[in-house]
């Protein structure tokens, strides 16, 4: 007599499982506000005020003293930043969308790369002005970064697309080279360390709103590999807390040094030490903001993707 297969139990979903879905969403909504009030407060704070354009001023001079050896490694990056490197990364990750037959995927990476790019050109070029305060070398607005803006949208949006063992990958190095972006930015001093920074949280408020509307169409649950993804995350948290407390402190000392005398603008070491702090805040900026779309692609994972997951695990133990 022959016994019909043991069949394994299906697996409950997380407690509340559906009602989870629409915290993940409020999340994921509340760091898209929290990413445009904070380009609009690195406007108020390093644009729209004496003192701020001093800083950043110092930091583009400063520049001078550290180009030949930021640019040697960095030359190459800023060349392949183009509206047709754009158009090429936006129709890659939307083929590996639709080859993985995820055409929620392929929405999320148009919304991403798109309203990113289109986003940074309005507020630098429409919603928000660089008034002249009296500070040498004011041409215009830059900011957001649109060299950055590409460079971090293209990484996201690869991010959101590959696989998720390779995830944690995508993340890091996605980390490293929107920063190379920005701070190749900062040596050829076509951008102050403000549009870098502006430029990432950019590209992370319309993330944000991708995996927003991603966490309303299905219920996410916790995934049973996370280790790499909780690693890559927490490296990269690591590394903006250092890289943040390092610029962090070198800018406060510079604006308080500006603060009290202008005239310290032309002081070397002044502007040395104001370069230094824009490139750590760039850096921050950077790995926190892939830290956080890396937790937000993980928190967004659907049901589909776990369960093809468990399936190949049960296979793979029969």
């Amino acid at each position: 007599m022959q016994h019909a297969p043991a069949t394994t139990p299906a697996r409950p979903g997380p407690p509340g499982g559906v009602a989870a879905r629409p915290v993940v969403a409020v999340v994921a909504a509340l760091v898209a506000l929290a990413s445009a009030v904070g380009v609009w407060l690195l406007w108020r704070l390093f644009v729209d005020t004496f003192t701020g354009q001093l800083v950043e001023q110092a930091a583009l001079r400063g520049a001078d003293y550290h180009e030949s050896g930021v640019w040697v490694v960095t030359e190459r990056v800023l060349e392949v930043v183009s509206v047709t490197f754009i158009a090429a990364v936006l129709l890659a990750a939307v083929v590996v969308a639709f080859l993985r037959r995820r055409a929620d995927l392929a929405v999320q990476v148009a919304v991403v790369m798109i309203g990113s790019n289109v986003t940074t050109q309005l507020v630098k070029k429409v919603l928000l002005q660089r008034e002249e305060l009296g500070v040498e070398g004011v041409y215009g607005n830059t900011l957001p970064s649109g060299h950055t803006t590409a460079a971090a949208s293209a990484a996201v949006v690869l991010l959101l697309v590959v696989p998720p063992r390779t995830r944690p990958w995508a993340a890091v190095l996605g980390a490293a080279y929107a920063a190379v972006t920005g701070v190749a930015t900062l040596a050829r001093q076509w951008h102050r360390p403000s549009d870098v920074v502006a430029a990432m949280l950019v590209v992370l408020a319309w993330t944000a709103l991708a995996c927003a509307w991603a966490a309303t169409r299905r219920t996410a649950r916790p995934r049973s590999r996370q280790r790499g993804a909780a690693l890559a995350a927490s490296v990269l948290v690591a590394v903006s807390a250092g890289a943040g407390a390092v610029g962090g402190v070198v800018l406060v000392r510079t604006w308080d040094v500006l603060a009290a005398d202008p005239q310290s603008l032309w002081r070397p070491r002044v502007q040395q030490e104001a370069f230094v702090g824009g490139v750590a805040a760039a850096v921050a900026a950077c790995a926190l903001g892939f830290a956080l779309v890396l937790a937000l692609r993980q928190a967004t994972a659907v049901d589909r993707e776990a369960g093809v997951e468990r399936g190949a695990g049960q296979l793979r133990s029969a």
